[in-house]
């Protein structure tokens, strides 16, 4: 029996890549990053995108194409139901987005194993059996980050299972790994003559933890932002962009229950962007936070719970990161309002959705500006 669902406390289909990515490019380079080689993303769906102020690519970029990103993404109480009646329909309606998306990507807040030990002072410890990738697969999500505080809470042994299930399931995990190179190292995709770097990193961890769960040379773990391991981030970055046209990187990041990010926040994404990211997104605060532009790249500091447990309220706003990028540029970005009812998405339409659009741009004041413009100042990452 499936425990009551408890309420929000706060608390601490495209051609995939293989294990090794662009390895004898990078061997030129001498860098230690292990990446794996592009892959071929599904071609142009229905409809162009969006006209964009950003400035017009250069000649020789491929064609425009559009990414869809989601928030946080777990399977415990209603979900999990869910996920046991049919992994197929897990994620609900709002799958047609990301099959409509060239390339679909989500945070998944849950270790998925059924053993391992549970991590020591959580009050929240996610677990979800391996038809979530399953769920994620079929929902048309082609690549989803573990880089968050709910990535081991399970310890190593649950990560391990966790990379273990995604391997079987030909399912592509960013941002943790059997070691640093594989935490840090990028899923890569071709699209439309484009190539793009997905890398998933965490600012969050509790701080018990933190030298437990972050990856190291010859220790599984997560890729990190925090302290001394922003360097190594930084030149995954730097890493994925020699051998890209577009970084994305896919972060979590800010405090619970706060819409605004972190005094640290605009700072880490210069670094980020300064490093060649064409967009940072993510969130941990399970409110929507705002987004726009830093210069020529896009960020988003908080996308919100997505497939969640959390129904009411703040918590319950959610939405549809749509970039639409050709070559090293942001040519368009849409947030797609929803609230989330019975744990999944449902995408607002009509005067609810114009409305859900105003209160996402309504961050941006509410916050001060994060750092951000809502139109692209023209300069490239």
């Amino acid at each position: 029996m499936i425990p009551r669902t408890p309420p929000f406390v706060p608390y601490g289909p495209p051609l995939r890549l293989g294990a090794l990515l662009l390895a004898t490019a990078l061997a030129a380079t001498a860098c230690d990053t292990d990446v794996g080689a592009p892959v071929a993303a599904d071609q142009p769906r229905d409809g162009a995108p969006a006209e964009s102020a950003a400035p017009a690519p250069s000649e020789s970029a491929g064609e425009p194409y559009t990414v869809a990103i989601g928030g946080d993404v777990m399977f415990e109480g209603m979900l999990r139901q869910r996920l046991d009646a049919d992994p197929a329909t897990a994620v609900g309606p709002v799958s047609t987005v990301f099959r409509e998306a060239d390339v679909s990507v989500v945070n998944l807040e849950t270790a998925v194993t059924g053993g391992g030990t549970r991590a020591p002072g959580k009050q929240f410890a996610f677990r979800a059996p391996a038809t979530a990738f399953t769920a994620l697969d079929s929902a048309g999500i082609d690549v989803a980050t573990l880089a968050n505080n709910h990535g081991m809470d399970f310890g190593a042994d649950g990560l391990a299972d966790t990379l273990a299930n995604a391997e079987a399931a030909g399912f592509p995990l960013v941002g943790a790994g059997d070691d640093a190179d594989e935490a840090y190292a990028p899923e890569v995709f071709e699209v439309n003559g484009n190539t793009l770097a997905v890398i998933g990193a965490t600012d969050v961890m509790d701080e018990h933890l933190t030298a437990e769960w972050t990856a190291g040379d010859g220790k599984p773990g997560l890729a990190s932002t925090k302290g001394e391991a922003l360097p190594r981030a930084l030149q995954a970055v730097e890493e994925a962009r020699a051998e890209a046209d577009a970084v994305i990187v896919f972060l979590h990041w800010g405090r619970e229950g706060d819409h605004c990010p972190l005094p640290h926040a605009p700072d880490l994404a210069r670094q980020l962007i300064d490093a060649g990211a064409t967009a940072v997104v993510g969130g941990h605060a399970h409110v929507v936070g705002p987004g726009g532009y830093m210069g020529g790249s896009y960020v988003h500091y908080g996308l919100g719970n997505f497939v969640f447990y959390n129904f009411d309220g703040p918590t319950a706003e959610t939405g549809v990161l749509r970039l639409t990028l050709q070559g090293d540029e942001v040519l368009d970005s849409e947030w797609l309002p929803g609230e989330i009812q019975g744990g999944v998405p449902v995408l607002h339409e009509g005067d609810a959705a114009e409305q859900g659009v105003a209160s996402f741009e309504g961050y941006r004041d509410r916050c001060g500006g994060a750092g951000l413009t809502a139109e692209p100042d023209g300069s490239s990452a």
